[in-house]
C-alpha cells in the first residue's frame, strides 16, 4: 500500500471517530432543547424521549452511531488481550441498536404507536432489553477509553481517555442507582432523582464524555496523517 493510501485510510477513520463524538455531543443538545421548545419541558432520562416528538432524533442519532461503531474496524487483538478493537465496537454498536429499537416504559402512558419490539416482546420485556442494551453500551466505552484508547497513547491524551472512561462508568453507575431511586426508592430520595433530573445528567454526562474521547481519538489520528508523510520526506531528504 502506498503511504498516499495509508493517509486516506488514516483520515477516512478520523472523520468515522469525529463523526461519532459530533454525534454523541449533539444528541442530549438537540433532545434536551428540542424537547424544551416543542413540549415546553424536559424529559427525565434520554430514553423518554423516544415517547416524544423527538423519537426520530433519538432512534436515528443511535442508529448512527450503532452503524458507526459497528463498521469501525480498529487495531488488531495484541498479544494478552482478550478482544480487540473490532470486537467491542461491534458489540457496543449492536447494543446502540437494542437502546434504540428496544423502548422503555411510557411514563406519560400515552397511547402512541408501538414499536415492533413491543408488539413482538410486550412493553416490559422490551423495556427491560432496554435497560440491557443501554448498560452494555455505556460498559463498553467505558472499556473502551480505559482499555484501547489510553494503550497507546500519549501522556496527555491518556489522561483525557483515562478521565473520559472512569467518567462513564461513574456516571453508568450513577444512572442505575438514580433510576432506582426513581423507580422503587423512598419518597425523598426519589423526589431529588426527579426534581434534579439526575438520570437525565447522567446519562449526558456518560455521552458527553464518550464523544470527547472519540474527538480526541479522531484528533490524534489526523495529526498522524500529517506528521508521517513529512518524517518519510525528511529521511528521504537525509
Amino acid at each position: 500500500m502506498s503511504q498516499s493510501h495509508r493517509d486516506d485510510l488514516v483520515i477516512s477513520y478520523y472523520r468515522v471517530r469525529q463523526a461519532l463524538g459530533l454525534l454523541g455531543l449533539l444528541l442530549p443538545v438537540l433532545l434536551i432543547v428540542g424537547g424544551w421548545m416543542s413540549a415546553g419541558g424536559v424529559e427525565p432520562s434520554i430514553s423518554d424521549y423516544y415517547h416524544t416528538l423527538l423519537r426520530d432524533i433519538f432512534v436515528g442519532v443511535m442508529t448512527a452511531i450503532a452503524i458507526f461503531l459497528i463498521a469501525y474496524p480498529g487495531h488488531h487483538r495484541e498479544t494478552g488481550e482478550v478482544f480487540s478493537d473490532d470486537r467491542l465496537t461491534t458489540f457496543a454498536g449492536l447494543a446502540a441498536l437494542g437502546v434504540a429499537f428496544f423502548p422503555n416504559e411510557n411514563r406519560l402512558r400515552i397511547e402512541l404507536l408501538e414499536s415492533p419490539a413491543q408488539l413482538i416482546l410486550g412493553h416490559r420485556l422490551a423495556a427491560m432489553g432496554h435497560y440491557a442494551s443501554a448498560t452494555i453500551f455505556l460498559l463498553l466505552l467505558g472499556l473502551l477509553c480505559l482499555r484501547k484508547f489510553a494503550r497507546t497513547a500519549k501522556p496527555a491524551r491518556r489522561r483525557i481517555y483515562r478521565t473520559c472512561g472512569w467518567t462513564i462508568l461513574v456516571m453508568t453507575a450513577g444512572v442505575v442507582v438514580a433510576s432506582w431511586f426513581k423507580i422503587k426508592g423512598p419518597a425523598a430520595p426519589q423526589a431529588i432523582v426527579n426534581d434534579y433530573m439526575l438520570v437525565l445528567w447522567f446519562e449526558a454526562i456518560a455521552i458527553w464524555a464518550f464523544a470527547v474521547a472519540w474527538l480526541t481519538k479522531g484528533r490524534a489520528d489526523l495529526m498522524l496523517a500529517r506528521v508521517v508523510p513529512k518524517r518519510v520526506l525528511d529521511q528521504r531528504r537525509g
